[in-house]
């Protein structure tokens, strides 16, 4: 037949081995029985007293096995062929040995076997680990790409959502429509802010804000609404040492409010044209409540409504002596008069309600002379300020 393999022959060297080493233990036991029958037989030799009849010596060598033939009469020379006997089976018996250690040697042919396979195993594994590291390459290169087209998706995600949330919010600077404030920090007569919306007719109103001041005398005017023929339709007003005033239609009433000391005041005032009837509140409270305040007086509409200054025309010649200074938000107007509750929601933060008619919204509100808008402390700090 063909040619064996490696490890074929290596194989039919290890049975051979195996063989032959059965054999050798075969043979050292046949020996070492031999020894000891022979061993036995010395001893009794040496315990026999040398007067003995050598017939006795036959006698008693007789009754065991006789494994050396004949033995000679002379007990001396008895113990010296017994004596070569062991000697030869020692070196026998050390051959043997030898020859088990030669074995024992070849024997080692396995551990080749074992060393030639562990070398496979290490090529094999050194192929995988490196086809591992290749696929761990383009997995990373795929990772970096889906990465790069996924940065690039959620880019363009979020310009679009913040496009849709500046339309949203019409463009706002803040982080809420309603979240700034309007600073008018000098006392002139071109610092204002303006609301775009106009009001409609109206046969009752409710007028809430937050305000900071601390100009003396007076704080100025907060806000103002003034329509054609009438400059003074609505306006609310600290001026001079006089206390703060509401005018209606031009008419006066006086209000028990006290708001210069330079903290976050909330101020609602309340109006219907039915006899008049006002009431002030106060962060939150009921201060004051009248009427008379121009009965029966609808609010005309069109009018032009300003923050931090006084018409005498609509929309214009503004008196520096009249002009609110300080920080003013959360300006909001309704056409109703709103329950005492509501208020007081409102100005302990525990409601949010804008303006039905104004509503306080960031491009509602513009800006003119140097008068800025700024984010705005939280209602809660607001309210830690009283």
């Amino acid at each position: 037949g063909g040619a064996l393999s490696p490890e074929e022959e290596l194989k039919a060297t290890v049975l051979q081995l195996r063989e032959t080493v059965l054999q050798q233990k075969e043979t050292i036991g046949s020996q070492r029985e031999a020894i000891r029958e022979l061993t036995g037989k010395l001893s009794r030799c040496e315990s026999a007293d040398g007067k003995s009849d050598t017939g006795t010596w036959k006698k008693e060598l007789g009754r065991g096995k006789d494994t050396m033939g004949d033995l000679p009469r002379d007990p001396a020379q008895v113990i010296d062929q017994l004596s070569r006997t062991m000697q030869t089976l020692k070196d026998r018996l050390e051959s043997l040995e030898h020859q088990l250690r030669a074995n024992v040697s070849y024997a080692a042919l396995p551990n080749d076997l074992r060393e030639m396979l562990q070398r496979r195993l290490g090529d094999l594994e050194r192929q995988l680990l490196s086809k591992v590291a290749e696929l761990e390459d383009e997995k990373s290169l795929l990772h970096n790409e889906t990465s790069a087209h996924r940065h690039r998706t959620e880019t363009a995600l979020n310009a679009l959502l913040e496009r849709v949330s500046e339309l949203e919010k019409g463009n706002s600077a803040f982080k809420s429509p309603d979240e700034f404030k309007v600073s008018l920090p000098l006392r002139t007569n071109y610092l204002y802010g303006k609301v775009k919306k106009t009001l409609p007719e109206l046969y009752a109103f409710t007028v809430c804000l937050w305000l900071r001041s601390s100009a003396s005398p007076g704080i100025g005017t907060p806000f103002s609404y003034a329509v054609p023929g009438q400059a003074n339709e609505i306006v609310l007003i600290e001026w001079g040492n006089n206390p703060i005033e509401l005018l209606i239609n031009d008419k006066v009433a006086q209000l028990p409010l006290f708001i210069s000391d330079g903290k976050w005041h909330h101020v609602c005032i309340t109006w219907t044209t039915r006899d008049g009837m006002w009431e002030a509140f106060q962060d939150g409270e009921k201060l004051g409540t009248g009427e008379n305040l121009a009965p029966w007086h609808p609010i005309k509409p069109g009018g032009v409504l300003i923050l931090g200054q006084e018409q005498d025309t609509v929309g214009g010649r503004f008196d520096a002596t009249q002009a609110f200074v300080g920080e003013m938000s959360q300006f909001n107007i309704w056409d109703r008069v709103l329950k005492a509750e509501d208020i007081m929601n409102i100005a302990n933060c525990s409601t949010n309600m804008p303006g039905n008619i104004i509503p306080w919204v960031d491009n509602n509100v513009d800006v003119f002379g140097g008068a800025t808008k700024w984010p705005v402390e939280t209602c809660e700090e607001r309210l830690l300020d009283l």
